[in-house]
């Protein structure tokens, strides 16, 4: 996780935030006037993003995040059932729904984004209990802890950045729920395994794996592919449908998209 400190006059700022969400950032906090502190997720891009909107980046220091936290994180009704809090407040779980809290000191993970919305609404549509998850790239185990509570028989979770398991793994022990977590990939799993898969990344990584998405699933169950923008739709779709899928739904928030996929024929 790294920050970048950026001069953004009062008059500009809108358009300059709503750029950087646009962008992924994962949260923002006005330092002056003149200036705002972005945070990112993933170091990787961090030259892109200087070259994009200048600026310079450092480490992100997590006090700067928690003070963001606390300030834009607020309790959420997604779905039917579900309610994310964050830890910090004691709001009640409004009856029927199951309550998911969520920790400041992450940088991601927190229920706020429009994919992570997408995909547990999704969830909550298709989940059935005692089904096998699969949760890819993880992150902090949002997506696995809720379909645990939501019945599911077994949830495996995996993500090949050891910061996000080792922050996953705590989240699980503090929900007490029961998820298998592994650094794999999904290579690493075998055929027909999973009767849903949530996968929340980014469109390279859904589209690169769209053989694996097929291999893994079971043939009557269905892939939650989220993380990508709506312009990313036709090369996520083209991809899947030349690994033996299809696109059996879409679904949107703001420009952010999520697809739900099967295998065999279309109807």
């Amino acid at each position: 996780m790294f920050s970048i400190d950026l001069d953004c006059k009062q008059a500009d700022r809108d358009m300059a935030v709503a750029d950087l969400w646009e962008a992924g950032c994962t949260g923002i906090v006005e330092l002056n006037d003149d200036a705002i502190r972005v945070f990112f997720d993933d170091d990787s891009r961090q030259a892109d993003l200087i070259a994009r909107f200048g600026g310079e980046a450092a480490p992100a220091d997590l006090r700067d995040w928690v003070a963001f936290a606390h300030e834009f994180l607020k309790p959420m009704e997604i779905g039917e059932r579900i309610f994310v809090c964050p830890e910090w407040r004691d709001d009640p779980t409004p009856a029927g729904r199951i309550r998911i809290e969520v920790n400041a000191g992450l940088a991601f993970g927190t229920g706020a984004h429009e994919t992570t919305r997408l995909c547990l609404e999704a969830i909550e549509r298709h989940l059935r209990p005692g089904m096998t998850v699969l949760d890819v790239g993880t992150g902090a185990g949002i997506l696995a802890e809720a379909a645990v509570k939501l019945g599911a028989g077994t949830v495996i979770a995996c993500d090949n950045d050891p910061e996000a398991v080792t922050v996953a793994r705590e989240n699980f022990e503090r929900a007490q729920v029961t998820v298998e977590l592994s650094g794999d990939s999904v290579a690493d799993f075998p055929r027909d395994l999973a009767d849903l898969i949530v996968a929340n990344i980014s469109p390279a990584w859904i589209s690169d794996l769209a053989y694996e998405w097929v291999r893994v699933l079971k043939p009557e169950g269905i892939a939650i592919l989220s993380g990508f923008e709506a312009a990313d739709i036709p090369r996520v779709t083209a991809a899947l449908e030349a690994a033996g899928g299809h696109v059996s739904g879409e679904f949107g928030d703001k420009e952010w998209r999520m697809v739900e996929m099967r295998t065999g024929v279309a109807e």
